[in-house]
């Protein structure tokens, strides 16, 4: 079993999504990702809120440090 502190949420999503192509083939994957839950709410909103008092150059710092970029 893979470590998931150690892997960037950019690396747990390739994990994530090779295993549902080794469980469920390709169309079942596929299937998956397309039936995932999508949440609820007003995002547009929400991000307004939350981002209010960063710069865009402080979010992508941030993106960085986490490893989504």
């Amino acid at each position: 079993m893979i470590e998931e502190k150690k892997l960037s949420p950019k690396e747990i999503r390739e994990v994530g999504w090779d295993a549902l192509l080794q469980t469920l083939g390709p169309s079942g994957a596929l299937k998956f990702m397309l039936d995932y839950d999508k949440g609820y709410g007003n995002y547009c909103e929400y991000r307004k809120e939350i981002f209010k008092d960063k710069s865009a150059h402080e979010l992508v710092d941030e993106m960085k440090k986490d490893g989504y970029v």
